[in-house]
Order: C-alpha cells, then structure tokens, then sequence
C-alpha cells in the first residue's frame, strides 16, 4: 500500500487509535457487566472487543507492513531479529514519546485547566467544583507519575534491543540507602521516590517506604503497598 498519501496515513492512524479504544473500552464495559451479574452482556462486550481487535490489527499491518510475518518458517534467524527489533524500536519510540512530550504536556494542562472559564460554574456548584478541581489534581499527579513509568519502559526495551543485537544486559542492583532507594509497582510499574514521596496522598518528601503506612496505596492502579518490590537500576560500569 502507498502510504506516501498523508490524508489515507493519517486516516489509518486515527483508526487504529480509534478501533484500539475501542476494545480497551468494551473490556471495561465488560468487567462492569460482569460485576453487575449481567453475564451476557459480558459476553457480548468481550466478544465485540475481540471483533475491534481484529480491526486494529489490519489497520496496523497496512502501517507497518515490514511487521507482518507469513511463514516464519520461511525467515532466517536474522530476518526474525530484524522484525523483533523493529517491534522493540517501535516501542521505545512511543514509550519515549509519552515520557517526555505526551504525559508532561498532559499534566501541565491539567493543572491548568483548574484555572480555565470554567471555574465561573465551579463557583456556582460548589460541591461539583471541588469534585472537578480534584479530578483535575489527580489527572495531574497521575500524568507525572506515568512520565517516569514510560521512561523506565523504555529504558528496558532499549536495554532489551541492545541484548538482541549481541550485548550485554545491564547489571542492575537495588540500592542499599532507604533515604534514596526506590519501589516499583509489581502491577503496574509505579516507581516511588523517596526523595520526592507521594504528596497527594499524604507521603511527604524524604519518606522511605518501609515508613509508608501500610494501608497506604499505588497512586496509579490501587495496588496495596505489599505489591510494591525494590526497584532495581543499573550499576554504573
């Protein structure tokens, strides 16, 4: 396919994106039902999120036609090598993407917004002001944390890449400091900082974790603090 038409590249992007949300959100539908005893509803919302699934993936492939794999049979160990690392590279650019554009530009314009036009109605609506003025701190806060979670995807995919090729895997060790180690989310890869803490949910800066009060949460998934495991980084050479 000619992608060399920008208006049918970004078509497809768009419906990609589109048809990929799609299945994320009939998922959650489905969960809902589910937990509402609406059993073939449930059915029917993971059923279509499949069918959305399958959308996403031809649309993919005409993205990325050098990512589709006919007979693998076919390829050489270094064909396959060259297509799991352009899946990798493909990864650490929107991982990287995310981390240092997306979710900081998120999180500016989150904070923002506590001060658009809006908040003329958030005068009148008490209650519903406070409501949206925390959702807004909460989409903040959980776009910086993200920011550093995507930079360490990327960090493992790049490292990942690089074994691939031939190298060597980083050594990684946890630190020994409580004051400066930190803790990684086993669910959902939430990294605390000691250094920073967790301000919005009470943690000041400069608490260890093993001081974190233990019904203490992760900011991102709910994950109690038992989830959490030292976060090993890499050793400088």
């Amino acid at each position: 396919m000619d992608l060399s038409n920008f208006t049918t590249l970004q078509n497809l992007e768009a419906a990609f994106g589109g048809e990929s949300m799609a299945n994320r959100k009939y998922l959650f539908f489905a969960e809902v039902a589910n937990k509402l005893g609406f059993k073939d509803l449930a059915k029917l919302f993971k059923e279509t999120a499949e069918q959305e699934t399958a959308h996403a993936f031809a649309h993919f492939v005409l993205l990325h036609p050098e990512l589709v794999v006919k007979d693998p049979d076919a390829l050489t160990d270094e064909q396959k090598r060259a297509i799991v690392s352009r899946c990798l590279s493909l990864a650490i650019e929107g991982e990287t993407y995310e981390y240092t554009t997306m979710y900081p530009e998120f999180a500016a314009a989150a904070e923002s917004d506590r001060d658009n036009p809006a908040a003329e109605e958030f005068i009148k609506q008490a209650q519903e002001s406070s409501e949206h003025a925390n959702t807004f701190r909460e989409a903040a806060h959980r776009f910086g944390l993200l920011k550093f979670i995507e930079n360490y995807h990327a960090d493992r995919y790049a490292e990942a890449l690089e074994v691939l090729n031939g190298g060597q895997a980083a050594t990684r060790s946890a630190g020994e400091d409580p004051k400066t180690r930190k803790w990684i989310c086993r669910q959902c890869s939430m990294i605390y900082d000691p250094v920073t803490g967790d301000p919005d949910s009470g943690i000041a800066p400069g608490t260890p974790f093993e001081e974190i009060p233990d019904d203490w949460h992760c900011p991102i998934c709910g994950a109690s603090k038992k989830t959490f495991k030292p976060l090993e980084e890499k050793v400088a050479a």
